[in-house]
């Protein structure tokens, strides 16, 4: 491959679907996490229930932190490698895209990860409310960065609140950027998609206990019933969100009249090209599709399964139903991103800026380097992450280090008094 676009096209492709399947996790988890540790605030930590779910925040709250933690390490390379190989945006477009993403780093991550920090480490030093409240901080400012990460993007597929002076974008209506429907929507469908993410992988991980007889019986009982329940309340909102994303979706990725009327547009601003969207786009969309109704097919299981709920820590055949489906929500996430992304080409500001015109001049060879160390690199994190989420998820909530009391230092021993 000697073709610079595509290198850069191809590496950004791997580093941000990478990056996102840590994103989906986080977001739903974070969630499940802060509404867990509520009830458990809320019953008082005492015994019995409000025990348990004590000891489910501390276990899926590990399994979260550590998700966290590993994207953090992606989101940073990402954005190094959108700095190198994509200088004619930042160049024509960083007056307006650049905005909302400064604000997700600046008012959304530094919060999001001071008050993480106050989390894992005020265990049992801080207030429980307050402790509670830090979680609720890091829940609310991780949807923050996800939508001002969503407001740039869907500027890129649907640009309004603009004007081009000297060749530059300068933002005129900020109120449009922030509003903007492709943003909106996209936020919402994201939002549920990572409930829906973290409610397959919390019943995952308690259907390979529950297949393990486990002598866990009740944590992963409850465990699963959560999991199930957040399947159930986030599947159609996803489909909803998605579904009506279609009445802002380009022309040429529609086709019809008004995609003719586009390329004839297109033609005598930009010159003669391919402005249609490429076939890929259209297999995103119908795999997406596919695991959507994967999805839904293994809801209506779990529905019978949590309205008896005695049944869910029987049947082996549902426990491994439960674990081969943990990877549904991700490649439904990802083939809509390509579906998404991949439609809006051969544009990266969609009517504004061509991809071609937005790369850095660099050439092949250099690429080529670049795209090796990186591509190596996130397979490395993935690879590293699934290794330690499967570790700890593997030892169960004995396991759990989050929140554990520091050993005790062995006492001094006695001196024998002299005389």
């Amino acid at each position: 491959m000697d073709d610079p676009l595509m290198l850069a096209r191809v590496q950004f492709a791997l580093t941000a679907g990478s990056h996102f399947l840590f994103v989906a996790l986080t977001l739903g988890l974070a969630t499940l996490v802060a509404l867990m540790q509520t009830v458990a605030t809320l019953r008082g930590g005492g015994g019995g229930g409000a025990a348990v779910q004590s000891r489910m925040v501390r276990f899926w709250g590990q399994l979260y932190v550590i998700n966290y933690a590993v994207g953090i390490v992606t989101g940073l390379v990402m954005e190094l490698q959108l700095g190198l190989n994509w200088a004619g945006m930042s160049r024509v477009t960083g007056g307006v895209f650049g905005a909302p993403l400064a604000l997700e780093t600046i008012g959304a991550f530094f919060i999001e990860s001071t008050f993480l920090g106050l989390w894992i480490f005020g265990w049992d030093r801080l207030n429980r409310w307050v402790h509670l409240g830090a979680i609720w901080v890091v829940t609310l400012t991780a949807y923050a960065s996800a939508y001002f990460v969503l407001v740039a993007n869907g500027w890129m597929q649907r640009p309004v609140g603009f004007e081009l002076v000297g060749g530059e974008a300068r933002l005129t209506d900020a109120g449009a950027l922030l509003t903007n429907p492709a943003a909106l929507l996209a936020f919402g469908h994201v939002l549920f998609g990572g409930l829906l993410t973290a409610g397959f992988f919390m019943a995952g991980v308690s259907g390979w206990h529950l297949l393990r007889r486990t002598a866990e019986v009740e944590f992963f009982r409850r465990s699963m019933r959560v999991g199930l329940v957040t399947v159930l309340l986030a599947l159609y909102p996803v489909v909803m969100f998605g579904g009506v994303q279609f009445a802002y979706l380009q022309p040429t990725k529609l086709g019809g009249g008004d995609a003719d009327a586009a390329v004839a547009d297109f033609t005598a601003r930009f010159g003669p090209g391919d402005y249609m969207a490429p076939g890929l786009a259209a297999a995103g969309e119908a795999l997406m599709v596919l695991m959507w109704s994967l999805m839904h097919l293994v809801a209506i299981v779990a529905l019978v399964k949590v309205w008896f709920g005695r049944w869910l820590v029987r049947g082996r055949i549902f426990h491994v139903l439960m674990i081969v489906s943990v990877p549904l929500p991700y490649v439904a996430m990802l083939s809509g991103w390509v579906f998404r992304e991949v439609g809006r080409q051969p544009w990266a500001v969609y009517g504004v800026l061509k991809t071609e015109d937005a790369l850095s001049e660099v050439g092949s060879g250099t690429l080529a380097v670049s795209f090796g160390v990186f591509s190596v690199l996130f397979a490395v994190l993935v690879a590293v992450n699934v290794w330690l989420l499967a570790r700890f998820a593997r030892r169960g909530p004995e396991g759990a280090s989050l929140g554990a009391a520091p050993p005790a230092e062995p006492a001094a021993p006695a001196l024998s008094p002299t005389f």
